[in-house]
């Protein structure tokens, strides 16, 4: 049944000029200042550590496959933090939370997804280059050519965005009702089809039909691709070498289970399960901690990424030193 004071389609207050209230921590008034600090500086390190490792690899003439994905990968986090904190950032600041345009919030929502849909999507590219590498080593070199990282690079944006489109319009061609107040700090699905004038489970079919196109299908080919080196590495006799392996694909699994664990409790589900105050802190955690950890776990635990960021910053100390001769040079001619 629809609910009172329904926003029909046709009404042209659900075009350009209806606006949204997204509500974000308004009920945590005494925590604001804290939550805006903690954010800001979670936000900045975030920021700093895409940036350093997508420099990183940037400067390095030869880039493997890996290497390749993983600058895509920081790429996408930056975007990802940018379209959503500033906005979260802002209705901290604003005491009864921050408006936002009905294009907005859709233009919010789509990159939101199409971004969470090219990781998604390269994710699966990356088990893949795995799978080469344990399955296949002495075809490694020809099948993750340069031409073929790039085509699958492209293609997982497109799929993000493509699916990401489709997902926006059906979302914001439903009728919302008078009550435009998102309990949320940005434009999230579950959120925004909670403010839809209907009971049905009709408009939670194209968010079902996106989950399984960039959650269960991605998650599955990343399950059969592990399961492929599981058998591989079961048939290696060296200890040495499984053990070698194996940590060559830590640092994806922790990236694939923390990615894909979030998306899959916020997303998979019926729309009578939604909760505002659990869903905003569960979303804390995929849009803030998790893009923070990604710098940290792949600094950590790979060793192609550790190798570039010391080279990066030995050239940096270098051509320090060289300026710091050059100045001297100049002062001593002064």
């Amino acid at each position: 049944m629809p609910c009172e004071g329904c926003t029909e389609r046709h009404n042209k207050s659900t075009d350009a000029t209806m606006e949204f209230l997204l509500l974000g921590f308004s009920e945590l008034l005494c925590l604001r200042v804290l939550l805006f600090l903690i954010f800001l500086i979670v936000h900045l390190v975030t920021l700093a550590g895409n940036v350093m490792i997508f420099m990183a690899v940037i400067t390095e003439p030869s880039r493997p496959p890996m290497l390749f994905f993983l600058c895509q990968l920081s790429v996408i986090e930056l975007c990802y933090t940018l379209v959503i904190v500033p906005k979260a950032l802002l209705s901290l600041i604003m005491v009864d939370g921050s408006t936002i345009s009905f294009l907005g919030c859709a233009a919010q929502m789509h990159f939101f997804v199409a971004l969470g849909g090219a990781e998604c999507f390269l994710l699966v590219a990356m088990s893949y280059d795995r799978y080469v590498a344990i399955c296949q080593p002495l075809h490694y070199v020809a099948v993750m050519s340069e031409g073929f990282c790039l085509r699958l690079s492209v293609a997982c944006c497109l799929g993000g965005f493509t699916v990401a489109l489709w997902l926006t319009v059906a979302v914001f061609r439903l009728p919302f009702c008078q009550s435009h107040r998102i309990n949320h700090f940005f434009c999230d699905i579950p959120a925004v089809l909670h403010l839809a004038c209907t009971q049905s489970y009709s408009p939670e079919l194209p968010l079902l039909t996106a989950c399984v196109l960039l959650l269960l299908l991605p998650f599955f080919l990343i399950l059969t691709s592990y399961v492929c080196i599981a058998a591989a590495l079961l048939r290696v006799t060296s200890s040495t070498g499984r053990g070698k392996a194996l940590s060559t694909c830590i640092s994806h699994l922790a990236l694939t289970f923390l990615h894909y664990g979030c998306a899959i409790f916020m997303y998979i589900r019926p729309k009578s399960s939604y909760s505002p105050a659990r869903d905003k802190m569960v979303s804390l955690v995929y849009t803030n901690i998790t893009p923070l950890l990604y710098p940290l776990i792949y600094s950590l635990r790979n060793k192609e990424i550790r190798g570039v960021l010391r080279k990066m910053l030995r050239r940096k100390k270098i051509a320090q030193m060289n300026w710091d001769t050059i100045r001297a040079v100049m002062c001593v001619g002064g």
